[in-house]
């Protein structure tokens, strides 16, 4: 039998010398555990400690700049960035014409069943317009994801309420192949490939804007891949409506360019390129019930190169489709501090009822700019275009530094006649009376930094039209008897100030 242990002052206390042993042994234990629990606490307090730290490196690397006026916010490996984006356009206009007569006389004419527009191609409107006033965010986040977001308050003619521009993710991170959806303007040619903030003249060539519009434009929602290298260019759009407008079924479109540069030297270059503009199914205007459906409409029509005032001086009317396509080449030329492009479109609109000829319409221009303080405008492989000149040296008075200077000149040509016919005559069943549109341009750029630039310019307008006679813009007066000219020469004199950040 164990023995009691004796305590210290002699008297047992009847705990076994096991027992003792086995309390021994659970107080190491726990002092055994305590200790792995404290070097667990010193761990966690070492990682949460290294953790800060990193977030206070990242937070020191975080960059913001404002290179060339845009603000950036960037984080310290690169992997976020945010720029906001901002642009300020405002025009001025006089329309130098023939002074307004009645209608009854005064045969000059805008768009098609357009009162308002009928009345005023007599008399189009001197003034100002806000053209662009764009405010947004763009980067990237996590490397390899592209965002943008911009809205505009400016409008064609008259300043409009806030309405999205671009709205859109795209993934990078399969080179060189970008894909994209949303909200945005696919590049439809190469007059489209450069920036509105660095065209030459306020507004593109006719027919650039005009085909831009069947199934590209701002705003236009759709889905895209894109590529391109350092001597060539591709995308592959397709896309739907406009946002902001409605119709029964959506319209499906596709927008396709490729580009290539055969020739580059330090100085020089030549660009050539194609690209296709399709309308695959026009919107409806109602429900597809048999046997006829509902009308799908195309329309072409455009302003003169300018929009402080917004009539259209030629337009073919509605015409009930079941699709369109713009077929078009493009050419481009730069030497040093001068450049030289231009493009060529045929457009063939299929109509819904094999009982008329199915209409072809075509329209090109030519353009060039020669920078006369030397700098060159620079190329941009990634859209297949140029921008502007880089001002290294700003405008500063009493410095010797007057930015750059740069004049420009281009002539187009849109036709949007299909068998007119002759003068006093009524037109054929299948005739479009759309009229053809000439302007010579002439402009005078200066930019005084990387931000500012002004536009000076002289348009010289001639339109050969011919109405369509019947009620075609009205009733009574409204419409001018069958062939009569509606058609007009006038001077546009325009001034333009732009901030872009």
């Amino acid at each position: 039998m164990a023995q009691a242990v004796a305590t210290a002052n002699g008297q047992p206390t009847g705990i076994s010398q096991e027992q003792l042993l086995a309390l021994i042994g659970r107080l190491d234990a726990l002092e055994r555990r305590n200790d792995e629990l404290e070097q667990q606490i010193l761990d966690l307090k070492a990682q949460g400690a290294a953790s800060d730290q990193a977030i206070r490196d990242q937070v020191a690397a975080t960059t913001v700049s404002i290179a060339n006026g845009r603000p950036t916010i960037a984080s310290g490996d690169g992997a976020f960035t945010a720029s906001l984006r901002g642009i300020v356009q405002l025009d001025a206009a006089h329309y130098d014409q023939r002074s307004a007569g009645p209608p009854g006389s005064d045969f000059r004419r805008g768009s098609v069943g357009d009162a308002a527009e009928a009345d005023r191609a007599r008399d189009l409107a001197d003034g100002t317009n806000f053209r662009r006033v764009r405010f947004g965010i763009e980067g990237k986040a996590f490397s390899d994801w592209n965002y943008n977001l911009l809205f505009d308050f400016g409008g064609s003619g008259v300043e409009e309420a806030g309405k999205i521009t671009n709205a859109y993710i795209e993934y990078a991170g399969l080179k060189p192949l970008r894909f994209r959806v949303g909200a945005f303007a696919p590049t439809t040619g190469l007059e489209d490939a450069t920036s509105n903030t660095a065209s030459l003249f306020p507004e593109r060539a006719a027919v650039a804007e005009l085909v831009r519009g069947f199934a590209g434009g701002d705003g236009r929602t759709g889905a895209a891949v894109l590529a391109n290298g350092e001597r060539w260019s591709f995308g592959a759009n397709v896309t739907g409506n406009t946002i902001g407008v409605s119709s029964f079924d959506e319209q499906l479109g596709a927008v396709i360019r490729a580009t290539y540069v055969p020739y580059k030297t330090l100085d020089s270059l030549i660009q050539v390129g194609v690209n296709a503009n399709l309308v695959i199914n026009p919107a409806a205007t109602g429900a597809d019930i048999p046997p006829g459906g509902a009308a799908t409409p195309v329309r072409l029509r455009e302003r003169p190169e300018l929009r402080v005032d917004g009539a259209r001086l030629v337009d073919t009317g509605s015409i009930d489709a079941d699709g369109l396509t713009a077929l078009g080449v493009e050419a481009a030329y730069q030497w040093k501090n001068f450049s030289l492009q231009g493009e060529h479109f045929w457009i063939d609109v299929e109509r819904r009822t094999g009982a008329l000829a199915d209409p072809e319409f075509a329209g090109w221009y030519v353009q060039g700019a020669w920078t006369i303080t030397g700098q060159p405008r620079r190329y941009n492989a990634a859209n297949g275009g140029f921008d502007s000149p880089r001002v290294e040296n700003p405008f500063k008075l009493g410095s010797g530094s007057w930015g750059v200077w740069e004049l420009a000149a281009r002539y187009s040509d849109l036709d949007l006649n299909f068998n007119a016919g002759a003068p006093d005559t009524a037109p054929t069943a299948s005739a479009v009376r759309g009229g053809e549109q000439k302007i010579i341009t002439v402009g005078l750029n200066w930019y005084p930094n990387n931000n500012v630039r002004f536009l000076a310019d002289y348009q010289r307008v001639e339109v050969d039209r011919l109405s369509p006679g019947g009620t075609a813009f009205g009733a009574g007066a409204l419409t001018p008897p069958a062939g009569a000219q509606i058609g007009q020469d006038l001077n546009i004199w325009s001034f333009r100030t732009q901030y872009a950040f």
